[in-house]
């Protein structure tokens, strides 16, 4: 299969384009800095710079498949800047993308677009699956915008849009920011620990996508979760138990507050967001055990 992929220096996309290497996939990234990503990733890169002009058709034309993982980090904290940035690297850099998948002459058979589980906003204990409305928050937004563009190249391909829960990796995201306080012992719960957690380990994560670009009835959208989402609370115990380090410290809300601002509302209110699709679809989840999946995510980090 010939896979074009954006955003495969990022955590994700890295670790995605060694598993489409391995199966002996033909891979092609898109990157501002070609000669830096094909050095690092040593697969073929073409230059593009999402924010300002149309994905190369060219390098489009005859693939297999296009995965976009391609954004600026939301987990940060949520400046004007930030947020402008945020928002144009997702709407107006899937607008493009989409552009050079419509204007290639043999448009790829799939595009899978990354998206994320803040497109349902705030929604308490209730489940949550891929039929379900948006939020109606600024990140949910955002995500709508996105996912609409991505949308856009739907008469030239299919189109499957992952929206993606906290993913279990030590080397960066949500966990390896939570690994120091926990491992020092003052880790806990958030806010009372009520909110709810979609995770998924790396390894299914991957496994996902990989599903998407072969299967053919994966399309429209995605949750990317473990089949069992968790409270904050079951979450921090759960660590607790693999670092094997106490998990009892309460974190108030307002501490999250003032260290992220608005960016906080995505870990004081949570979704319980659940993969409706990946089980109608098959999927089988390598690591659906969240104790276990902390467990092989954290093997080899010591105390």
């Amino acid at each position: 299969m010939k896979v074009v992929v954006t955003g495969a220096t990022g955590r994700i996309g890295s670790h995605l384009v060694e598993a489409l290497k391995a199966r002996g996939d033909e891979v092609t990234v898109l990157s501002r800095n070609p000669k830096k990503a094909s050095d690092r990733l040593g697969v073929e890169a073409v230059a593009w710079d999402a924010s300002s002009e149309a994905a190369p058709s060219k390098a489009i034309a005859g693939s297999d498949a296009v995965v976009h993982l391609a954004g600026e980090d939301v987990g940060q904290r949520w400046t004007d800047a930030a947020k402008k940035e945020i928002l144009a690297s997702r709407e107006q850099g899937t607008k493009n993308l989409a552009q050079g998948i419509l204007d290639a002459e043999e448009p790829p058979g799939v595009l899978v677009c990354a998206s994320a589980s803040g497109y349902y906003g705030a929604r308490g204990d209730e489940p949550v699956t891929e039929s379900d409305p948006p939020g109606r928050d600024w990140l949910a937004d955002v995500c709508v915008r996105w996912e609409r563009q991505a949308d856009a190249a739907k008469g030239a391909t299919r189109v499957v849009k992952m929206r993606t829960g906290i993913v279990l990796d030590a080397e960066g995201g949500a966990l390896a920011k939570m690994l120091g306080p926990f491992k020092a012992g003052v880790g806990g719960p958030i806010a009372g620990g009520k909110q709810y957690m979609p995770w998924i380990h790396r390894d299914d994560l991957i496994g996902m996508y990989l599903a998407a670009l072969d299967s053919p009835g994966f399309s429209g959208p995605l949750n990317a979760a473990a089949p069992e989402p968790v409270t904050n609370k079951d979450f921090s115990k759960a660590l607790g138990k693999a670092l094997h380090r106490p998990a009892a410290a309460p974190v108030p809300g307002f501490t999250i507050k003032l260290m992220y601002g608005e960016m906080a509302q995505i870990v004081l209110t949570g979704v319980r967001m659940v993969p409706r699709r990946a089980a109608e679809l098959g999927y089988s989840f390598q690591h659906p055990d969240l104790d276990e999946a902390l467990r092989d995510t954290l093997a080899g980090q010591g105390s």
